[in-house]
């Protein structure tokens, strides 16, 4: 199926690795153009440089922090002064918390309130101006299963993922009169390196191996048994960046496996 992506222009934050590495990857072998932006400088730029090498698409990384207004702004002028204009915006930055809300303070919340829910706030008012240059456009928010069925060790996750659900749903009523599309994804267990990383910190002094970990976690909860890859997520990214998907507005998809264990 032809998605009629070719010489779009997107912006993916969290770009650098996991689920928005795997969606520029899918974008770019569609011949969409990209601005991967990342806090770790070195790698976004080298992720940026083997995209185009090896998928023949213009690909810049950024260095910004999603919490740092500033480094949103120079996010905007890079985009503004390498392509003119934008169609895609993946607001994909974030990662869990391990907490109790009697024990977090004010700090902890407020910082992944700016993460998940304040930096897409921002990247819409920065970047909305050049998808209307452009006649119209699409931003795709990453959430999280969690914002409907909450995990018990990550409230301040639950509560900003549920929260940016939430925010899609209004922005996606304020930006359709402008040929804007806005949905969300509400991914279940994606096999990123996160989910490798807390599985290696919890087996450590363990019998149990990281693979034979995640494989319970899967078994446990996702009827289908398994986690997907990345990969497998970011096609439904590119669908949903289509035009085959022009009457998806306003919406929070579940890609998870049969996880969730209720219907809307």
């Amino acid at each position: 199926m032809d998605m009629n992506l070719n010489g779009k222009i997107a912006v993916i934050t969290g770009g650098s690795v996991g689920i928005g590495l795997a969606v520029a990857e899918a974008l770019a072998r569609e011949g969409v153009q990209l601005v991967l932006c990342a806090r770790d400088r070195v790698r976004v730029d080298s992720e940026a440089m083997r995209i185009s090498e090896t998928l023949g698409v213009k690909a810049v990384g950024v260095e910004a922090d999603v919490t740092n207004p500033a480094d949103l702004e120079k996010l905007r002028d890079t985009v503004e002064s390498t392509f003119g204009r934008l169609d895609i915006l993946i607001n994909n930055a974030g990662t869990g918390s391990s907490e109790t809300i009697m024990e977090a303070d004010d700090e902890r919340w407020q910082y992944y309130w700016d993460l998940h829910v304040m930096a897409a706030v921002r990247t819409a008012r920065l970047l909305v101006p050049l998808m209307k240059r452009a006649g119209g456009g699409v931003i795709l928010n990453t959430a999280s299963i969690c914002a409907k069925q909450p995990l018990g060790y990550e409230p301040i996750y639950n509560t900003t993922k549920a929260a940016l659900v939430m925010y899609g749903k209004c922005l996606s009523n304020e930006l359709i009169p402008f040929n804007i599309r806005v949905n969300t994804i509400s991914p279940g267990l994606i096999l990123t390196p996160d989910w490798k990383k807390t599985a290696g910190i919890l087996t450590k002094d363990t019998d149990q191996t990281v693979d034979g970990y995640l494989d319970k976690i899967a078994k446990d909860n996702a009827p289908i048994g398994r986690f997907a890859s990345p990969e497998e997520l970011a096609n439904f990214y590119v669908f949903l960046c289509s035009e085959r998907a022009s009457y998806s507005v306003g919406s929070n998809y579940y890609v998870d496996g049969g996880w969730l264990k209720t219907i809307d």
